[in-house]
């Protein structure tokens, strides 16, 4: 049985770490580098570092900050934020990245992630999809940091990015991101029921509880949290601890 994955996630802008609500009303979280390798000290599985103003700045995600972070942290790591290019996606990974996540360029080019495929592997590829409710059953993917609106359904774009070379799909919900009172696992489970690759659920973790729903009810290999994680209000070893004590497969 493949053990589930608990990955902190790094809001950052302005080289800081920072965390809102449904992507409005940013406050501190603190250094990444500093949070990087205290999640890695405590056990983190993976570590998502997502420069979250590279794409509406119209610049590249923060390289230095990856080279100084991947110094301290052998855990893998996903960076997303600006990746526009192979080019992009070649620097993030001789910066120190294991994986790049790529949206607004994916939306406007999805061409890029077959070419990101061919020429770095499935597995180093990650499509972010920030989702917006928009019905009864129904996501509308949005790009730029969630400020401008697709025409794309989020399920339909999901088993495209997959069919397209995607190794893996981080779906975030609009509606419940900041919110901590629960993942929207109807998206969740919609997107992991139409595709065969992995999938993380980000967007309102509040308890472990939470986290255990996204894995159960949303069908979803992995969770992504930040706010939980960020003001101490749980450890990653007190969330491990819950999930183990409940059935699932985790890795102590």
């Amino acid at each position: 049985m493949l053990t589930r994955r608990i990955i902190p996630c790094l809001d950052v802008t302005g080289g800081r770490v920072v965390k809102g609500q449904s992507f409005l009303n940013l406050r501190d979280a603190g250094d990444p580098v500093a949070l990087a390798k205290f999640y890695y000290e405590q056990g983190a599985d993976e570590l998502a570092f997502l420069d979250i103003t590279a794409t509406v700045e119209s610049r590249k995600t923060m390289a230095s900050i990856i080279a100084e972070l991947s110094k301290y942290v052998f855990m893998p790591l996903t960076v997303g934020g600006g990746i526009r290019t192979i080019a992009d996606m070649r620097e993030m990974l001789l910066s120190g990245a294991d994986k790049v996540a790529i949206n607004t360029a994916a939306v406007a080019r999805p061409e890029l992630i077959t070419e990101g495929a061919i020429k770095f592997g499935s597995q180093c590829i990650v499509v972010a999809i920030d989702a917006k409710r928009s019905g009864e059953g129904k996501w509308v993917v949005r790009t730029h940091s969630a400020t401008q609106a697709s025409n794309l359904d989020a399920v339909e774009w999901a088993k495209k990015a997959a069919e397209m070379g995607a190794g893996e799909l981080l779906v975030t919900s609009i509606d419940s991101d900041g919110h901590q009172k629960g993942y929207d696992n109807d998206l969740n489970r919609a997107i992991s029921e139409s595709v065969s690759i992995p999938l993380i659920a980000s967007g309102g973790a509040g308890t472990p509880d939470h986290l255990y729903d996204a894995l159960t009810v949303g069908k979803a290999d992995a969770v992504l949290a930040a706010s939980i994680f960020h003001y101490g209000t749980y450890s990653i070893s007190q969330v491990k601890e819950f999930l183990a004590r409940k059935g699932v497969a985790i890795r102590r």
